[in-house]
Order: structure tokens, then sequence, then C-alpha cells
């Protein structure tokens, strides 16, 4: 996976992922983007990281409900919204996924879902 200080991303167009570090299945699917990005274009961080929630502006009740994912000029996605908006910039079939996931009543099937998952999370 990789590992970029926040620093380094400031002033960029790279979206940051922040996950659940210590949520088993989070980690798996966050490996999982940071392998299929091969544009380069995501920053995967947990949540865990000291400093990184006061970084991004984040509260800790935040991070504890769902991942989120960070963009150029403080652009916050939260939960479903913000992993379609990962498979969009991984591009080619996940980028189509990402945009179909966000039409509606997709997005709310999709958000529904993310939820019901984000709650049971532990389990998975």
């Amino acid at each position: 996976m990789r590992r970029i200080s926040l620093d380094s991303h400031v002033g960029d167009d790279r979206l940051v992922l922040v996950y659940d570090g210590e949520c088993d299945f989070c980690g798996r699917l966050a490996t999982w983007v940071a392998r299929h990005d091969r544009r380069g274009r995501l920053v995967v961080k947990p949540n865990q990281e000291i400093g990184l929630v006061e970084q991004l502006g984040l509260s800790r009740e935040e991070v504890d409900r769902a991942s989120w994912v960070m963009g150029p000029g403080g652009q916050k996605l939260e939960g479903a919204a913000g992993i379609s908006r990962v498979l969009r910039e991984l591009g080619g079939f996940w980028g189509w996924l990402g945009a179909i996931y966000r039409v509606p009543p997709i997005a709310w099937v999709e958000d529904r879902y993310y939820r019901r998952v984000a709650r049971r999370r532990g389990w998975w």
C-alpha cells in the first residue's frame, strides 16, 4: 500500500481514502484499491494514523461511522458516495461501475447497503 504523507498530498489533485484500519474487511478493500490504482491518483490511509482525522477536519465519530474520501478543494464524500468516487478514479470497468452506482435509484440501494455493512464491519 502506498504510504504518502498528507503534506505531500496538499496542493495536488489526488483523492485521500480514509478507512477503518482495525476492520479486516475495510483493510482488504483498501489494499485492493491501492493495488488497482495504476495511475497513482489515490492516497489510502487508515483513520487510526496519528493526527490524520484532525488534519482532515473530521471528527472521531465521523470516521467511526464510515469511510471518507477527501478531494481537492476540501471536497468530502462519506461512505458509498466516496467509494463510488474512488471507483470512478480507478477508471475502466471500475470507473463505469462507480458512475452507475451514483444514478438514482441505484445510489439509494448502494447507500443503504453501505450503511448496513458499515454497522456490522467488525463481523466481516
